[in-house]
């Protein structure tokens, strides 16, 4: 015969300073979890929608980012002539040469400012970008104009509609602000890529180029082509590899946040068996009259092993809704690949939300088992003798 579950409610009602202060332990260590979750599928989420898989980004052989690659024009004038290239309205090969580097943006929160990608385009390089303005409108060719992105425009004061940027050899004039969904390229500012490059003093030696395979079939074997052609000394991939491999940023910050939740898993786990031992202490008198009455040491081990999932269950959906409010919130984080910032917002998605109450119901399954071992082994005449 079992013990009902509401016997447990009333002990944890009953008991419920010490309830609430075990439940937010836990809720804390739950909420630390969650947030470096969040984070990190944010950043994923950021790196997925970036990149189209017929785009094949061409940079130079051994080249990490664009960052650090250096493109030629000739180069780039070879590549354009590959049959596996596909062609816009106009029958031009819908292929991009850009130039890419950085610059620093001050705000409130970063006095010392971050770095943020400037990307130099073509006409195509919009095309080729699953891109809208939603203020103001597109740079003009051949003028000292900018359109940024909109997680630029909302972080940095600097980056707004008819302010001047200095970098370079002079000022940039903003003129619009661009929407490219949940995407990275958001983060990014971009300019005409023959003002761009001549600012810096790179017209011949630019950083990559982006072109379009004609149908996924052709991806293949276009990117074969290009990494196998002598001529470019070049190393093609897709878009979304690119993007997949800077990852890497958010591994640092995704170990240190679990490290820190086992740890604090840890204590948690403990003030939770301390709970329910001293419960177990308290409570022997119930214990040796529910044997009296006629159940197992089963039922009482199921019985207080369950109040210490629903002790730990609380916490758990405590710590949920401490989490709650980060959803959507948009952050920045330095990436390691192109030494510049990344904009995404978190994102506490359901799978996130079931992983919290799972680690929340594991640290109070380890913090209940032996309390509950312990008030199934006691003796009927010890148990009804202690106070």
């Amino acid at each position: 015969m079992a013990i009902p579950v509401s016997y447990n409610l009333r002990n944890l009602v009953v008991r419920k300073t010490t309830t609430v202060m075990t439940a937010l332990g836990v809720a804390l260590t739950v909420a630390v979890l969650l947030a470096i979750l969040a984070l990190v599928s944010g950043l994923q989420s950021a790196f997925k929608a970036s990149g189209n898989p017929l785009n094949v980004l061409v940079l130079r052989k051994g080249g990490t980012s664009e960052l650090s690659s250096n493109f030629a024009r000739s180069a780039f004038s070879d590549l354009k002539v590959n049959p596996g290239i596909a062609r816009d309205a106009a029958g031009q090969p819908l292929a991009s040469l850009e130039m890419v580097t950085v610059i620093n943006l001050k705000s409130a929160e970063k006095p010392d400012g971050m770095n943020i990608t400037i990307r130099g385009i073509s006409p195509a390089g919009k095309q080729l970008r699953d891109l809208k303005i939603s203020q103001g409108r597109w740079f003009e060719t051949g003028h000292r104009e900018l359109v940024v992105g909109k997680s630029t425009a909302n972080r940095y004061p600097e980056a707004q509609i008819g302010k001047l940027l200095k970098f370079g050899k002079g000022e940039w004039l903003i003129v619009g602000i661009m929407d490219g969904g949940q995407g990275a390229l958001n983060s990014e500012i971009w300019g005409d890529v023959n003002q761009i490059s001549s600012d810096f003093n790179r017209e011949n030696g630019l950083s990559s180029a982006l072109i379009r395979a004609v149908d996924a079939a052709a991806v293949p074997a276009l990117i074969n082509s290009i990494n196998d052609d002598r001529r470019l000394t070049s190393e093609a991939r897709t878009e979304v590899e690119y993007y997949q491999a800077q990852m890497i940023s958010a591994a640092p910050v995704q170990f240190l946040g679990i490290f820190v939740s086992i740890i604090m898993a840890v204590g948690s786990s403990f003030a939770a068996m301390n709970t329910m031992y001293a419960a177990v202490a308290r409570r022997s008198k119930e214990i040796g009259t529910l044997r009296i009455l006629g159940f197992s040491r089963g039922s009482i081990l199921l019985s207080f092993f369950l109040e210490s999932l629903l002790l730990s269950g609380l916490g758990g959906l405590l710590g949920i809704l401490l989490v709650l409010p980060l959803n959507n919130i948009e952050t920045g984080i330095g990436s390691f690949v192109t030494f510049s910032e990344i904009a995404f917002n978190f994102k506490v998605t359901p799978v996130i939300m079931a992983a919290g109450l799972a680690f929340a119901l594991s640290m109070g399954a380890i913090g209940g088992l032996f309390p509950a071992r312990m008030a199934a082994k006691k003796e009927i005449l010890t148990a009804l003798r202690e106070v």
